[in-house]
């Protein structure tokens, strides 16, 4: 766990963050009908570079892309290709830039034309549950209160909260400890200090919460089929409560 003590690593997290905020606002404008996952690569690595950053994810473990697309019942890391987006797909965008020797990292769900209703709940309801993971996310408190909250507020509007991924710490290393689960008691686990930085990363299903992995060994659907949405945010504690890097 590394807790950022200057001004410096603040600000050059700030300006991660920030690139990594732009990105997505890029990508939200290009989503629409008859779009390929793999030209919204090309724009969100095009963007990153063009900054003086590079995408995180890019050779990270073998990941062979810039950002993780991942479509309907896929919960992450969705391989971009040739794949073609339909009226009424959601998909969830995740984008890491490194820049000054640190990373940013964000998640957003996004519906493709005109969605369900249903759909368009799940995409709620993971924004909020967000919300309340990161309102949690205060000094002195827990790392098990921002769990318990985001996994509270997802169970009473009556989604799935997956398990088997969660969110970390993020800094000088694209992945620090802590882990942070979406689901957890209370008032458990280290005491949140200023200067920590989280990714704070529900993911919603309409279904059951479990998972399995795809013969290509990165993109994670859920068990049972039923959409999945994805938001996440770099989340810093500073002294005064949390501050969202990743918004404009």
């Amino acid at each position: 766990m590394i807790v950022l003590k200057s001004d410096r690593a603040i600000a050059a997290m700030r300006k991660a963050g920030r690139i990594v905020a732009e990105v997505q606002a890029k990508i939200a404008e290009a989503i629409r009908p008859g779009v390929s996952t793999l030209e919204l690569d090309q724009l969100a690595e095009d963007y990153l570079r063009s900054c003086g950053a590079a995408p995180s994810f890019k050779g990270y473990r073998g990941y062979p892309k810039s950002i993780c697309a991942s479509i309907n019942e896929e919960v992450v890391h969705g391989i971009p290709g040739e794949r073609r987006l339909k009226e009424g797909d959601i998909i969830s965008i995740d984008v890491g830039a490194y820049i000054d020797g640190y990373h940013g990292d964000a998640t957003r769900t996004y519906g493709v034309g005109e969605i369900s209703p249903e759909a368009q709940r799940l995409i709620e309801a993971t924004a909020g549950a967000l919300e309340a993971g990161i309102s949690a996310a205060v000094p002195g408190g827990r790392l098990g209160d921002i769990s318990h909250s985001i996994q509270s507020f997802a169970e009473a509007a009556g989604y799935g909260v997956v398990r088997d991924f969660v969110g970390h710490g993020i800094g000088t290393q694209m992945h620090e400890d802590p882990q942070v689960p979406n689901f957890g008691l209370p008032n458990r686990g280290p005491r949140l200090k200023p200067g920590l930085v989280l990714a704070i990363e529900p993911m919603l299903t309409m279904g059951d919460y479990r998972v399995r992995i795809l013969e290509d060994n990165w993109t994670v659907v859920t068990l049972d089929g039923s959409l999945c949405a994805h938001f996440e945010d770099t989340v810093a504690i500073l002294g005064d409560g949390p501050e969202v890097l990743t918004r404009l």
